[in-house]
């Protein structure tokens, strides 16, 4: 409840809730960790962290106020191993709430009255035309069930977080000196000349031998490593096969039709032609001209005719002005206002003055509301309900299934054609790559591979997969990591030691060729002598376009010329080759925008300041003393 009605304390309001979120997705990942038990009882509370309780009472509340959009998003049904995992989230997020009023209290950070009640006047919810209302407050809080001493005391807790948040952000700073050498660093500029030795030039088909072979795949074992894998039966359900099911009765629809009878109100639309007069310099002569173009319509002159000679509207002109059907919102205000005015089709009114210029309006069609037929829109309300039961009927599936796997010498051939899942197997799913058509999803991977795995011949699950699938697995055997055989991987091994032979050999000849640059040989004639074409040399910075990626990056790590040019010969990654490169200088590029760079540093400056408050918050967590009450939602 403080979350809603505090949304705007503070300008960095934002940020708080991005740490929050940055460290949801922490513990996501890698599970709540720090000093935790679990043996609570039979407590009234939700959570000790540090010898603080953090009541059921909190923590019911919390969930109660994600639970509201996140059933929205799950049509009314959360699946019970969802619900479980966000459940911790909102202790994990309450947790951490504890652990920094905990270390703003250590520290010393207080919150004087009079911040604190500038903080409460400044809750949106509690002002009436912009300004504090006492009354308004007392309502909201009320409502909320909420006391005003409590609500204090949260929110000095609050503004003390956010204190210590924004120190550690503060610390976050570059020195003028700081700015200045970044900026350097950006905006240098090397004067480059280069030329590429392909690996592909230097390609050779000679023999490879045995003792070549043997000794590559020795050395390079790793690379032919199978994973952990094991024999993989499973039985998987998919919401559209629950959809094919469920078949709504014409009760059903016909109440649906009637609660959501709104939704089928089709508004009055007319057809309508125009003559445009922009304001042009003179806004009086415009006006002018529109009344006279409005008597020669009036008096029956041809208005297509008119519009296609007048209007300065290129795209209707030349359609003669019509401008099709037009909505009550369709166009400007003044424009429709005057449309839905008009009594009768045929009628013509005008000037009519909107932000454009002066406009003349015929009327041409007529299409009165109308609300759609039952009927008419029947299968879109079955497809909706038959959504809406199929969502509800899978979780329910799903609650029936963690009961079955669970009854001894359950079978789930069985549980597959009791409930309707398909089956299949998959004869190698690999511990981190899995196979098609489960994927490599984390839960399965956990489930088959993890440190509490299912064993040979049980029955795991049920996982939900793709939030449209939910999938029960069965290990049928375990194989252990290996590697290829030899004449498995044989041709590959060939084809290795070849791409090495060619890229030694691009590196040979650029290495070759550095030395008769060092020795003073112009870059034309070495690069003449080799058959390659040269760019001349040029200023590149670190984001040219016209340089290869790669080029720049040993460009720019290669030591800067003193005294003299810098020759280097170096290999190019994925055993493309080599590149022979000459540096001959380095610059400061002018500025263009200062303040596109101080902006781009700031930024930078604030990611790394997020990241900071991040750590902090994560550091604190790992080391606390956590009990959570397992039963704390139920």
């Amino acid at each position: 409840m403080l979350q809603k009605l505090t949304d705007s304390l503070a300008t960095h309001k934002w940020f708080w809730y991005t740490i929050l979120g940055a460290l949801a997705l922490v513990f996501a990942a890698w599970g709540a960790y720090g000093i935790v038990n679990l043996n609570f009882g039979t407590s009234s509370y939700a959570a000790t962290v540090n010898g603080t309780h953090i009541s059921l009472q909190q923590a019911q509340s919390a969930w109660l106020r994600e639970q509201g959009q996140i059933e929205q998003a799950y049509g009314g049904n959360v699946p019970s191993s969802l619900r479980k995992h966000l459940q911790n989230e909102v202790l994990e997020e309450l947790i951490r709430e504890a652990l920094m009023s905990q270390r703003t209290e250590q520290l010393g950070y207080r919150v004087s009255r009079a911040d604190l009640i500038a903080a409460i006047r400044a809750v949106p919810s509690f002002q009436v035309a912009g300004h504090y209302s006492a009354q308004a407050a007392e309502d909201v809080l009320t409502e909320a069930g909420v006391s005003l001493p409590q609500f204090e005391s949260e929110l000095k807790s609050e503004l003390r977080r956010d204190q210590l948040v924004s120190g550690i952000r503060s610390s976050d700073f570059l020195t003028p000196v700081e700015i200045q050498r970044a900026n350097a660093l950006e905006d240098e500029q090397r004067d480059v000349q280069y030329l590429q030795f392909p690996a592909s030039r230097y390609a050779s088909t000679a023999p490879v031998s045995a003792a070549q072979i043997q000794a590559y795949y020795q050395a390079h074992r790793a690379d032919y490593l199978i994973p952990e894998s094991v024999d993989l039966r499973y039985a998987q359900l998919t919401l559209a096969q629950v959809r094919q099911s469920e078949k709504p009765s014409d009760a059903a629809l016909q109440a649906l039709y009637q609660k959501e009878i709104h939704q089928f109100v089709v508004p009055e639309r007319r057809e309508a032609s125009h003559i445009l007069i922009l304001f042009g310099k003179d806004p009086k002569a415009a006006l002018k001209k529109a009344e006279h173009i409005l008597q020669l319509a009036r008096s029956g002159a041809n208005f297509a005719a008119l519009a296609k000679k007048y209007s300065q509207d290129p795209g209707s002109a030349r359609n003669g002005g019509n401008l099709g059907w037009i909505g009550r919102h369709g166009f400007v205000k003044a424009f429709t206002q005057a449309l839905f005015a008009i009594p009768k089709v045929g009628d013509i009114v005008g000037p009519v003055k909107s932000p454009y210029g002066y406009h003349i309006i015929r009327l041409d069609a007529i299409q009165p509301g109308h609300t759609r037929s039952f009927a008419e829109v029947k299968s879109q309300l079955a497809a909706q309900l038959a959504r809406s039961g199929a969502t509800s009927r899978f979780g329910r599936i799903e609650d029936r299934l963690q009961n079955a796997i669970n009854v001894p010498g359950a079978s789930l051939d069985a549980i597959a054609k009791r409930y309707g899942l398909t089956t299949g197997e998959i004869p190698l799913f690999l511990r981190g790559k899995g196979a098609a058509p489960l994927g490599a999803a984390p839960s399965v991977q956990s489930l088959v591979f993890g440190s509490a795995a299912i064993a040979t011949g049980a029955i795991g699950g049920p996982v939900i997969l793709d939030n449209n699938r939910m999938v029960l697995v069965k290990v049928i055997a375990r194989h252990g990591p290996q590697v290829k055989p030899l004449a498995e991987v044989r041709s590959s091994i060939v084809a290795a030691i070849r791409a090495r032979r060619a890229e030694q050999a691009a590196l040979a000849a650029a290495e070759a060729a550095r030395q008769k640059l060092a020795a003073g040989e112009p870059f034309a004639r070495v690069a003449g002598a080799l058959h390659l074409k040269v760019a001349p040399a040029k200023f590149i910075g670190r984001d040219d376009p016209s340089v290869p990626a790669e080029v720049i990056k040993l460009a720019f790590a290669a030591p800067k010329p003193h005294g003299g040019p810098v020759y280097e010969a170096k290999p190019l990654a994925g055993e493309k080759g080599a590149v022979l490169l000459a540096l001959t200088g380095v610059r400061i590029a002018p500025e263009q925008n200062p303040l596109t760079t101080r902006t781009r540093l700031v930024q930078q400056l604030r990611t790394d300041a997020d990241g900071d408050v991040v750590g902090y918050i994560t550091q604190m967590r790992a080391t606390a003393k956590v009990r959570k009450n397992p039963n704390a939602f139920q």
